[in-house]
């Protein structure tokens, strides 16, 4: 397996990296921070030189693995019911069914410090499970040992904050719970409290509410068919049918910042994707494209695309890629600044594409230097060096069939 950075300049920054994190961090928007002097580390866990990437890939039953990306070993995680989609927030993984969230501590995370990062790795757990009705929508933040993780039970209502400094000891702890009209919703955490969705008459999602860490209600907007988050460097992201709200916090009063669509605007996006933190990002809807909504400038812009599209990432880099997983099952680079196709891959998953259940759950994730694109029928996992022509750089198999599949170490 090919070392990404050689090891010697990444053990030189981390030491450079440790002498230099004697001040407070800068807090992350939609997190608590922990104590600043633990930069994210736990008992039991080593910090390490280099990011330690690992894929989890969770078959249709529930079995669970992971790969190493770095030294090339994998490890069985053990089982969990039957997922209908799993989310990560670059070390947990949270695998929801019709009946609950099972939790997965993969063992490996980064604290982003701000102008550099700390990396550790642990015994990978099985941490539980938070029953619920519905398959739950998970809303993750930027640190997996601070803030909050927000789960959505539609059939009943539930709106669950789990604690994730607790879920780092292995303990899963409710910081809030609400119990509103079951409906599609959301709720995602913005500073010590969150942001949840609200149901009208006809139980359609309306409405946001941001609420402290009790639950009060402190500022509303309007977010007609609210679907689709995702925590940046700037804010919150939650995407309506008109267009998205970006919440952010100082401490004090939360903001609710509509962003409208620009005019005669094709389908609205219904998920987002990016390279973890990174202020742009991509926005998947139905047509042969992809929004791509830059929270700094709150902006957004539309990038066509050769074919429909079954996947989208942005990594929102110096050169603008944005990757694109294609109906044909290419992957596809473009350069989202000027909207220019990069380079392409050859047709890459047939069986996948010939098994209509499994197109939606061809996944991609990406990082600083590669993605990664999962053919579940086919039972791989492809390394895509996105700034190299689109090269395939590995192809990766796990000991468990891709169906769902999420990066972690990020």
């Amino acid at each position: 397996m090919r070392t990404r950075t050689p090891h010697a300049i990444l053990a030189a920054a981390l030491l450079l990296s440790l002498a230099g994190c004697n001040s407070v961090p800068a807090s992350q928007p939609g997190t608590v921070e922990s104590t600043p002097q633990k930069h994210g580390a736990i008992a039991g866990a080593t910090e390490v030189a280099e990011p330690q990437f690992h894929l989890v890939a969770v078959d249709s039953v529930g079995q669970a693995s992971m790969l190493d990306l770095l030294g090339g070993t994998d490890t069985q995680l053990g089982s969990v019911a039957p997922p209908l989609h799993v989310t990560s927030d670059g070390r947990f993984v949270f695998a929801a069914s019709a009946n609950g969230v099972q939790i997965i501590d993969s063992g490996v995370w980064t604290w982003n410090h701000g102008d550099h990062s700390h990396y550790y790795r642990a015994e990978p757990t099985m941490v539980g499970t938070v029953s619920g009705e519905g398959a739950a929508t998970v809303a993750t933040g930027l640190l997996s040992t601070a803030g909050t993780t927000g789960l959505f039970f539609p059939s009943s209502g539930s709106a669950v904050l789990l604690d994730n400094a607790a879920l780092s000891n292995g303990t899963i702890t409710e910081s809030l719970r609400l119990d509103v009209a079951p409906h599609s919703g959301i709720i995602a955490a913005l500073g010590e409290g969150a942001v949840v969705t609200e149901a009208d008459a006809n139980g359609n999602t309306a409405r946001l509410r941001a609420i402290d860490a009790g639950g009060r209600e402190l500022t509303t907007a309007e977010c007609p068919a609210a679907a689709g988050t995702i925590t940046t460097r700037v804010g919150l992201v939650i995407g309506c049918a008109d267009g998205a709200v970006i919440a952010t916090s100082d401490g004090t009063k939360p903001a609710l910042e509509h962003v409208p669509y620009p005019a005669e605007a094709t389908a609205p996006a219904t998920s987002f994707a990016g390279r973890k933190g990174r202020p742009t990002v991509a926005g998947l809807g139905k047509d042969a494209g992809v929004w791509l909504l830059n929270t700094r400038d709150v902006s957004w812009s539309w990038l066509p695309t050769a074919t429909p599209v079954l996947a989208a990432a942005a990594v929102d880099d110096e050169a603008g890629h944005v990757v694109v997983v294609g109906s044909d099952g290419t992957v596809q680079v473009y350069d989202g600044r000027s909207n220019k196709p990069i380079s392409s891959t050859a047709p890459l998953m047939p069986a996948t594409l010939a098994e209509p259940e499994l197109l939606g759950k061809v996944d991609l994730t990406v990082d600083g230097e590669r993605a990664y694109v999962s053919a579940p029928a086919e039972g791989l996992v492809f390394e895509i060096a996105y700034a190299d022509g689109a090269r395939i750089a590995r192809t990766l198999t796990l000991p468990t069939q891709p169906v769902h599949l999420v990066e972690t170490g990020r």
